[in-house]
């Protein structure tokens, strides 16, 4: 074969028209992503783009803008329990789900301010630094 894939360079969620300054609060504010600049030749479309650890997350304005309410993005997150206590803190609904947990995973779900479902997710039994807490 004579290509290979490397990964995934960014995402992608959509919103409405006028989103960016929530989306900066949300995601910037809140999540705590870096904000980054789009391409110039981009920027008239609207929308903002973060950096999430190595990827990047694209906030892209969509016309008759419509969320997604089953396809989701999942983050892998060390110091969920914290992450979740900020968010209620902050006034965010938090959507809890144990459904993973033989998989040896805890998470939880959330809809973004323009209602895109998000999901955070942690493997049970590491440190906030990624390293087995045993």
């Amino acid at each position: 074969m004579s290509y290979r894939f490397v990964g995934i360079h960014h995402v992608q969620l959509a919103a409405p028209e006028g989103c960016e300054s929530e989306a900066r609060q949300f995601f910037g504010d809140m999540l705590g992503f870096q904000e980054i600049e789009k391409p110039k030749s981009l920027q008239p479309r609207g929308g903002v783009w973060f950096l999430c650890g190595n990827h990047e997350v694209h906030i892209g304005v969509q016309q008759h803008f419509i969320p997604a309410r089953k396809a989701h993005l999942a983050f892998e997150v060390r110091g969920l329990n914290q992450l979740r206590t900020n968010l209620i803190n902050q006034g965010v609904a938090i959507i809890d789900d144990e459904i993973r947990l033989e998989e040896g995973y805890q998470r939880f779900f959330l809809n973004d301010p323009f209602g895109n479902r998000m999901e955070f997710l942690e493997q049970i039994g590491l440190n906030s630094e990624g390293a087995d807490a045993k």
